[in-house]
């Protein structure tokens, strides 16, 4: 006869029911093919309902734990398998997880957007009204690409803000660059051989590694990525950002783009992967011409994303394919789910149609333009410009220095972690080993607060001027 003690608690009485009989059965104190207590009889012995008993019994059953014979009653299973692998009292899982980035007061390599430059109100305006009238809409599966609303907004400010010509249907909304690499790597085949600039963008060479590819890397001068470098790997697919490269921020200029295009077009099955990612923070001039919009032979596949423009949390990215692979794209990968919410699709093709995104960007470009210029005076008002040298052509949203000094990079990054700041050596980002370059370090200045610029070059770092 089964006897147990049931707390008053706010767990459900069939819910103790059931753990005490759970437990019971793993434990072994209750055997394979035992019978278990008629309900009527479990209930009267317990004084509580027969209801309570059922439910138990049904939860059991359906996990199974016990059996019903009919006509019979209920019985035991057999689950000496599952109590080599059922857990008692608390879990603890040695589960190795990623340790947490320290913290500085000044932290010039941070790709951090300063939240009071979202435009939280007009954003929650509009997503409110498209949960309203676009009610069923919004409960739709988004088609693979992304909801044709929003393709068609991107089309409409490429054509007006950077002059390309492109159909909405060539556009593939993605949550996140590295996610559209991914499907770029099956598109185009993982047997190809990918080249990536060197220095570069180091999680390229990761997300790339995850698809069993081998990167090639080729150097740069101060035009960017040389076709030299790109025959001698013999690369299929050159990684690049001719607009504003990171880290070097180096622009390529005509001349170069045209040689790349060149090469792209001397074999069939190369093609150009064009990384646009802060194209709107130019602050001289018109925005350069991008490669897709001089490419006549659908050689180039261009890449952009909200998270430089907007805010890194908002994960919506695009790229556009030239006519003959999106053609191939939604005959053998149309099987995919657009990983874009549709609520933020909806938004935000609203926010760039009704020219908020426009505004937006005017607004930034002239807020960054300010950062740029008061972290220039204040580098330049400083005594760190004895042995500095300042690298900049106002795009993007960084620029370098390079310093003349008997330290390493890696010396000088040190000591400014024991004063909490962080400043990235241009060396960093150099991906092949033992490469180490000038004595150059990237400032990155998108959410520098005014009152750190005085503490920043206030502070006399121990760096000795070289001698000559």
């Amino acid at each position: 006869m089964l006897t147990y003690v049931f707390e008053k608690n706010d767990v459900p009485l069939y819910e103790q029911v059931y753990q005490r009989i759970k437990g019971d059965i793993i434990s072994g104190n209750l055997k394979p093919g035992e019978k278990l207590p008629s309900k009527r009889t479990f209930a009267h012995n317990h004084g509580i309902s027969t209801i309570t008993i059922q439910n138990a019994y049904d939860q059991l059953a359906s996990e199974g734990y016990i059996y019903t014979l009919p006509r019979k009653g209920y019985y035991v299973a057999d689950v000496g398998e599952l109590k080599s692998v059922t857990r008692q009292g608390n879990i603890s899982l040695d589960i190795k997880m990623p340790e947490r980035p320290p913290r500085y007061k000044v932290d010039l390599s941070s790709n951090r957007i300063n939240p009071d430059n979202f435009p939280f109100s007009v954003w929650a305006q509009l997503s409110r009204k498209i949960l309203s009238e676009k009610s069923r809409e919004f409960m739709e599966v988004s088609p693979t690409g992304g909801i044709y609303e929003l393709r068609e907004a991107i089309a409409e400010h490429l054509k007006s803000f950077r002059g390309m010509l492109v159909d909405p249907n060539q556009i593939i909304i993605g949550a996140g660059t590295e996610y559209l690499y991914g499907l770029l790597v099956q598109l185009l085949g993982a047997d190809k051989e990918y080249c990536i600039e060197n220095p570069g963008y180091k999680k390229l060479v990761n997300i790339y590694g995850q698809y069993q590819i081998k990167c090639r890397y080729a150097s740069m001068d101060d035009k960017g990525i040389t076709v030299e470098e790109l025959r001698s790997c013999g690369a299929d697919i050159a990684h690049i950002c001719p607009n504003h490269h990171f880290p070097t921020g180096i622009t390529m200029p005509a001349s170069r783009r045209y040689e790349v295009l060149a090469w792209a077009n001397e074999q069939k099955g190369r093609y150009i992967i064009e990384d646009d990612y802060d194209s709107e923070f130019r602050t001289n001039g018109r925005p350069i011409p991008t490669l897709f919009s001089i490419d006549a032979c659908e050689k180039v596949i261009y890449m952009n994303t909200f998270s430089k423009s907007l805010t890194p949390t908002i994960r919506i990215s695009y790229m556009i394919l030239p006519v003959h692979l999106a053609n191939q794209f939604y005959s053998r990968l149309s099987f995919y789910s657009c990983t874009v919410s549709n609520l933020e699709q909806y938004t935000l093709a609203a926010f760039i149609r009704k020219g908020y995104f426009e505004k937006h960007i005017n607004r930034m470009r002239l807020y960054y333009s300010r950062q740029r210029r008061r972290l220039l005076n204040a580098l330049e008002e400083s005594k760190l410009m004895r042995i500095c040298r300042i690298q900049e052509n106002g795009s993007g949203l960084h620029f370098l220095i390079r310093l003349d000094t008997s330290l390493s990079p890696q010396q000088i990054e040190k000591r400014l972690q024991k004063e909490s700041i962080r400043l990235q050596a241009l060396s960093d980002f150099y991906l092949s080993p033992g490469q180490e370059g000038d004595c150059a370090f990237i400032i990155s200045y998108s959410d520098i607060g005014l009152c750190i610029y005085h503490q920043l070059f206030g502070y006399q770092c121990t760096m000795r001027r070289r001698s000559i």
